[in-house]
């Protein structure tokens, strides 16, 4: 199936279920009744189905979702539209709900994605200032030892201690 085609079904998805929500049960008119009519004059209600095999009408049995396969096989049945059966219906709607899908779980792949760069940017920004913060403490510990012991050498307390010889 290729874009022009799977375009063309989109569009005319839209307008049938624009067509199908527009149309009008007539009340009071059996399905049942439509049999020796045509498909055209059947699906004018909504409640109405189309069965090209047995070429009758009937009441669309709203409790199951698709019509079983004993009232009319989903090749020949039709609903809101004579040129859309049930069979191309559900490919389609399993094709677009498949797409949906896959791009629900690629926005969530990229959005976790540029959450996780994110959050290592700022990890590495956090590294990198407590780098630079134990860096600046070992220069002031370097510069406090280095006048300690410029201190000690003034006041000649840096040679051996003289009661160590006690110990």
């Amino acid at each position: 199936m290729d874009i022009k085609s799977l375009a063309a079904v989109v569009i005319l998805l839209a307008f049938s279920s624009t067509q199908v929500l527009a149309q009008n049960a007539t009340p009071g008119v059996a399905c049942e009744s439509m049999n020796g009519t045509s498909c055209e004059q059947c699906l004018s209600n909504v409640t109405c189905l189309w069965c090209i095999k047995t070429k009758s009408c009937v009441t669309y049995p709203v409790r199951t979702i698709l019509p079983p396969h004993s009232l009319c096989p989903l090749y020949d049945a039709r609903w809101g539209l004579c040129w859309m059966n049930f069979q191309n219906l559900i490919i389609t709607l399993a094709v677009f709900g498949g797409v949906i899908i896959i791009a629900l779980l690629i926005c969530m792949f990229c959005c976790c994605k540029c959450e996780n760069i994110g959050s290592s940017r700022f990890v590495s920004k956090m590294e990198r200032q407590v780098n630079k913060s134990s860096n600046k403490q070992e220069q002031r510990r370097a510069e406090m030892k280095q006048r300690h012991d410029d201190i000690r050498n003034k006041y000649g307390l840096s040679g051996p201690n003289p009661y160590s010889r006690f110990g």
